[in-house]
């Protein structure tokens, strides 16, 4: 198992292609096999490293509350182990927030900057999916100190991201069969602690601090992450461009695999090619 020591913990990750970096951030409860529909056309033209975030998959799970700067510095530790002095840093739903605080903290190495179906957090007034606030066993949120990690039922939990996620029937059906059959919860016991740092913070009063380019991708369809956070994002985040896929899904690398890969490669073009935005 390819592991580095990162910030104390033993950080799970792979790495494919040649050409520059591209660092892929999951989101909540994800790990490195969540970024299996980009894998083939993103690893033609970059470096593609994957990873499983502190306390999901195959990495160590550390006693304690994660606050997303301790997430940001395990994705720059991760470069230093790869001897990596800048990469480009893409980050899909929470794996947004990461990649937002890696950019806002370590303006030096990121080139350039992918948010998908992401949100600033806190700051933006999301409310959470009443389905998914009843997974995690509450009825209103998740901001007050009421909030217990240890009573959360990590399959329930599980599953109603996946119910959440994807707009098609036969989708969520499938990837909750695979949930049921080859994920064990207890390699996702991260996620609540994933869940208690994302209902305190926020990076709304920081996004101009973003230097990088920066392409903010989303669904029109996002019934976890709504899209108006991608709006917040784009307009307070220097020179951001925009793009809002109709009828995608929070699931939308996945389930319009082919119009957000085409999205993410035009992006990332060198400039001055003839697939660059």
């Amino acid at each position: 198992m390819p592991k580095a020591l990162v910030n104390g913990i033993n950080l799970y990750c792979e790495v494919h292609g040649r050409g520059e970096p591209l660092v892929l951030v999951a989101g909540m409860g994800a790990d490195h096999r969540s970024w299996f529909p980009q894998m083939r056309p993103l690893k033609r033209h970059f470096t593609v490293i994957t990873f499983d975030g502190r306390g999901i998959g195959k990495t160590d799970r550390p006693p304690g509350l994660y606050s997303f700067e301790t997430l940001a510095a395990d994705v720059v530790g991760l470069l230093d182990h790869l001897s990596l002095e800048r990469a480009h840093i893409l980050g899909e739903s929470l794996g947004g927030i990461v990649a937002q605080e890696v950019a806002i903290g370590y303006p030096g190495r990121v080139m350039k900057l992918i948010l998908a179906n992401s949100t600033v957090g806190r700051g933006g007034d999301m409310k959470p999916h009443p389905s998914l606030m009843k997974a995690y066993g509450r009825r209103d949120g998740v901001t007050d100190t009421g909030f217990d990690p240890a009573r959360v039922n990590i399959g329930r939990a599980m599953r109603a991201h996946i119910a959440l996620s994807f707009n098609s029937r036969i989708r969520r059906l499938f990837y909750t069969l695979m949930a049921t059959l080859y994920i064990r919860p207890s390699q996702f016991k991260g996620m609540t602690e994933q869940m208690q740092a994302i209902s305190s913070h926020t990076t709304v009063d920081r996004l101009h601090l973003i230097q990088s380019p920066t392409l903010v991708i989303t669904g029109t369809n996002d019934r976890l992450v709504p899209p108006a956070m991608s709006d917040i994002l784009a307009s307070r985040i220097p020179n951001a461009r925009l793009v809002k896929v109709e009828g995608g899904s929070h699931a939308l690398h996945v389930e319009m695999k082919r119009r957000f890969n085409r999205e993410v490669l035009a992006f990332l073009a060198p400039e001055g090619s003839p697939s660059a935005p």
